[in-house]
């Protein structure tokens, strides 16, 4: 258990615990609420130099699996893009508040290894003079943007628990999974998404939110805050002030949002509204220009009206407040990387994500505050709420985990039978003409399976034509699998057409179907194969407007195992249909109708 370096000291019973954090001093922790209060961590901020507060403020990646011994190749990347070896020499170098893990990192290789390098990096942060435990976040959203794979419990994306309309649900999945997160030392999530995806074109969010109706979506947002925090991990409400509308991708460009500030207020504001209302720990900013809430054409990360004005003083939020990714192109298209967290901290940011090149943005905010443009105080304010935070999380009594608490947490049995229920609730059945579903092993038996096999998205096994084709047999039918990808070639679809001959119906996964994909062909070859032909979208379920002439469709809103098992589940009739659209799905040839409006869903 690291038991020299914890830093919970022991007390006498009936005794406030004693809390030393690094080499600092004894600080008495608050009888009443287990949390270090403002005057103790205020003492903390006035021992720290000024370039041990500028760390505080940044949260940083690192690759490798081990804080003090990663491989070769990690060491490479971290000394080409950070100038130190590992996460223990970036610790001691830029003494950061805050570290991030990815999988293209190879920070999240398994849960031991991620708990070890959690300690490792805890371990090294306080071994440090005056060190602080490290705040340690990814991005576990669940659906298709998560980063800590299996043998973790994964659950239904946003948009699937937006189906499936079950704020218990969606609570309950915020709560294991924060648990399970909490379990390998990370207690930061960038989850939930708060942005309202009216937009089908939308590159960057779609699936990921939970719908296009405002004050549903603010309901799933409330209650994930609350799952997650329940289990003592911060909930992150991302991308404020709304990222839904958009057709770029802020991580190749610079979307503009053309809302009115009605319209904001009506559309985008509702789900933040109810993540405070809700407690929420902290709000992550969206790289975008909205015009009517700030002309001066600055990103929203960059912008005091939207942060400070808007955030911080008509909404009443006080928590902490994090940047997306610096590394992004649309917080890079107007201003330089020695600008932007300088910027950023101008505009009432708190925590500093992911610069591209640390250096760079570390020593400019060390240079803001020694030439005056920003002051010490400043840097304070954030600080103080990070150590907030910090405390509230309980980092300053005991920031490290243990092996045996992995084991008895993550991806328990009870807890993968929590998500396959979940995302059987989530699973919704869009077309069903004639009764072909639920598809029956007596006069169905042999199915082909075809589709599209996008790269797993969360460490599952994937790809979802396997994972289909082994749900399918479980369940007694015959399957033959023939991955046919996103855009399948003459020669492909022939060869589909071909195994579809000698069997009795068809599976096909689609994969975000436009007007010119090659997937249309394939379907359209296989419908008149005369054939049964099921199709699955196993993302956006707007490709349902795309085949108009497929007799049965379901939606997956991702190709996760657990959401494509519960979609095998349901159309085998192991599991009825409950799911509902949680968008509106437009006529392909008429986008300003509505071929399916919120809340369709077919019953069996």
């Amino acid at each position: 258990m690291h038991t020299s370096r914890r830093t919970l000291l022991a007390a006498t019973a009936g005794a406030a615990a004693v809390v030393a954090v690094g080499g600092g001093p004894a600080l008495a922790e608050d009888d009443d609420t287990g949390r270090l209060d403002d005057k103790r961590l205020r003492a903390l901020i006035s021992r720290m130099t000024l370039e041990e507060k500028v760390g505080q403020l940044f949260v940083m990646r690192v690759y490798g699996h081990s804080a003090t011994a990663p491989d070769q190749a990690d060491i490479d990347a971290n000394l080409k893009e950070i100038g130190v070896r590992d996460a223990a020499e970036l610790l001691a170098k830029y003494r950061v508040g805050g570290i991030i893990y990815f999988g293209w990192a190879h920070n999240t290789r398994d849960p031991h290894q991620i708990a070890d390098l959690s300690n490792g990096i805890q371990k090294a942060s306080l071994a440090q003079p005056r060190g602080l435990p490290v705040l340690i976040s990814t991005d576990q959203e669940h659906g298709i943007v998560a980063r800590v794979g299996r043998p973790a419990t994964l659950f239904p994306g946003a948009m699937a628990l937006g189906a499936g309309g079950s704020r218990t649900d969606a609570r309950t999945a915020g709560r294991i999974g924060g648990a399970e997160l909490r379990a390998m030392g990370v207690r930061q999530d960038y989850a939930p998404v708060a942005d309202v995806n009216v937009n089908p074109a939308n590159p960057v969010i779609g699936v990921r939110s939970f719908g296009a109706d405002p004050q549903a979506v603010a309901g799933m947002v409330a209650a994930q805050v609350k799952g997650y925090q329940s289990a003592g991990v911060a909930a992150t409400s991302k991308h404020f002030p709304g990222h839904g509308d958009t057709e770029t991708d802020s991580h190749y460009g610079f979307p503009v949002i053309e809302h009115t500030e009605a319209q904001w207020a009506e559309l985008d504001a509702p789900p933040f509204r109810a993540a405070i209302a809700a407690g929420i720990d902290s709000i992550m900013t969206a790289h975008i220009m909205v015009p009517a809430l700030d002309p001066s054409g600055d990103p929203a990360t960059l912008s005091r009206p939207i942060l400070t004005g808007i955030l911080r003083e008509r909404l009443g939020y006080d928590g902490v407040v994090v940047t997306d990714s610096l590394g992004m192109e649309g917080v890079r298209t107007k201003y330089g990387d020695d600008r932007v967290p300088v910027l950023a901290l101008k505009a009432g940011v708190d925590q500093l994500l992911n610069p591209p090149k640390l250096d760079v943005a570390w020593n400019a905010v060390l240079q803001a505050v020694r030439g005056g443009e920003l002051t010490e105080a400043r840097l304070d304010e954030s600080i103080l709420r990070v150590l907030r935070l910090k405390a509230k999380l309980g980092l300053l009594k005991d920031p490290y985990v243990t092996r045996r608490g992995v084991d008895r947490v993550v991806g328990i049995p009870s807890h993968l039978k929590a998500a396959d229920r979940i995302a059987e609730r989530t699973t919704t059945l869009l077309v069903n003409s004639g009764g072909l579903l639920p598809l029956s092993r007596r006069t169905h038996r042999s199915v082909l399976v075809v589709g599209a096999d996008p790269a797993s998205p969360s460490g599952t096994t994937g790809p979802p034509t396997t994972v289909l084709g082994a749900a399918l047999t479980e369940l007694g039918f015959t399957a033959t699998v023939l991955s046919t990808g996103t855009a399948p070639t003459e020669a492909t679809i022939a060869k589909a057409v071909a195994a579809a001959q000698g069997v009795d119906a068809v599976l096909v996964g689609t994969y975000n179907v436009t007007a010119a994909s090659s997937q249309r062909t394939l379907v359209n070859r296989l419908l008149a194969t005369g054939r049964p032909v099921v199709a699955l979208a196993i993302r956006n379920p707007y490709d349902v407007a795309q085949l108009p002439d497929v007799k049965a469709y379901l939606a997956a809103y991702s190709w996760t195992d657990v959401e494509l098992r519960a979609a095998v589940r349901v159309l085998a009739g192991r599991a009825d249909p409950v799911g509902e659209l949680p968008v509106p799905v437009q006529k392909a040839d008429k986008p300003t109708e509505v071929l399916y409006p919120v809340g369709h869903g077919l019953r069996y």
